[in-house]
C-alpha cells in the first residue's frame, strides 16, 4: 500500500477534513506529474504549456484557432495567450494570419516543423504516462478519470 499523503508530507497533525486531505492529494500528485512533464520536455525547447498549444493547433487542422478558442482549450488556463503563440511563432512553431473570413480575428496555425515536433513527441509522452499512471490498470485509471471529472463537476 503506498504511503498515506500525511506521511509522504511528513505532516504530524491530522487533515481537518478528508476533503482537504483530498484537495491536497490531488494538488501534489498534479505537481509531481507536471514535474515530470516538464523534464520530458526541456529538452525539446517546451513547456508543458507550449506543448498543449500545439497539440491543440494540431487538432484545429488547416483551419486554425484564433487566441481565445486556443485558451478555451487549455488544461491549464495562463493570463496572457497572445504571448505564448508569440514565442511559439518566433521559434518558427506555429505561424499566425488575419482570418479572410473575419479580418479582426487572427488564426494561429502549426506549422510542418511543429508537426514534426509532435510526432517526435507523440510516442515519448505516451510512454511518460504509461511509466506515470499505467500501475493502475484499466479499472483504476477508468475509476480515476471518472472521479476527477465528477470533482470537477461539483454540482
Amino acid at each position: 500500500m503506498a504511503p498515506s499523503l500525511q506521511h509522504e508530507l511528513r505532516q504530524t497533525r491530522p487533515f481537518p477534513s478528508l476533503e482537504t486531505e483530498a484537495a491536497l492529494s490531488v494538488a501534489r500528485t498534479a505537481a509531481l506529474l507536471d514535474t515530470e512533464i516538464s523534464e520530458t520536455l526541456k529538452p525539446h525547447g517546451l513547456t508543458p504549456t507550449q506543448y498543449n498549444v500545439l497539440r491543440i493547433l494540431r487538432g484545429a487542422g488547416e483551419e486554425g484557432y484564433c487566441r481565445y478558442e486556443v485558451g478555451d482549450r487549455l488544461v491549464t488556463a495562463v493570463p496572457d495567450v497572445t504571448r505564448l503563440l508569440d514565442r511559439l511563432e518566433a521559434v518558427g512553431l506555429v505561424d499566425r494570419a488575419r482570418d479572410p473570413k473575419d479580418r479582426r480575428h487572427v488564426r494561429a496555425r502549426i506549422t510542418p516543423r511543429g508537426l514534426r515536433v509532435l510526432d517526435e513527441l507523440d510516442g515519448v509522452m505516451q510512454e511518460l504516462h504509461r511509466r506515470q499512471l499505467g500501475h493502475l490498470g484499466e479499472e483504476g485509471l477508468r475509476s480515476l478519470v471518472d472521479l476527477l471529472a465528477a470533482a470537477r463537476e461539483r454540482g
